[in-house]
């Protein structure tokens, strides 16, 4: 029986990669000269520093301009407010990665009020969609890309014929 995989990833090595390019872009950009600003990356979060609150704002256009260009969907990335003190200013940028239980229950829900000849099952931090025919398998593709509906990118991995 034809079934695939819905989940929500992306590459670790690619984020750090537009980590790297994002640091480098700041270094060298004119309205950052002589300025301390700097992205580091630990585990899934992206820690930017600089020394006032708009420069953090540029910073963050920057990160998801590499981001995007890296291949990494910027709707996994989600923004904590700014931590301003008298010298400082401090922002986490959380790259969320993985289904919660609420939006896989949403995602099967839609599935199901599609009426399509698909059965989803909840595994963990993925949905598996099983049908007999590969059309309506990729109809809830089609649905799922088509609709607005978790704010976390999705990917169909696992596609077995």
């Amino acid at each position: 029986m034809p079934s695939f995989d819905i989940v929500s990833e992306f590459d670790r090595h690619e984020a750090a990669n537009a980590v790297d390019q994002a640091n480098r872009e700041v270094g060298t950009r004119f309205d950052f000269k002589g300025v301390d600003a700097s992205f580091a990356l630990e585990g899934e979060t992206v820690a930017l520093e600089a020394e006032v609150d708009f420069q953090l704002k540029q910073m963050l256009e920057v990160l998801r301009g590499r981001l995007i260009a890296r291949g990494i969907d910027a709707r996994c990335m989600e923004v904590k407010d700014p931590e301003l003190s008298g010298v400082k200013a401090r922002q986490s940028v959380v790259l969320r990665q993985g289904l919660d239980a609420a939006q896989t229950k949403d995602i099967v829900k839609r599935i199901k009020a599609s009426k399509l000849k698909v059965q989803a099952q909840i595994q963990g931090e993925k949905v598996r969609v099983t049908g007999k025919k590969r059309d309506d398998l990729q109809s809830v593709m089609a649905l799922l890309r088509g609709e607005e509906g978790p704010d976390l990118p999705l990917q169909f991995d696992n596609f077995r014929d």
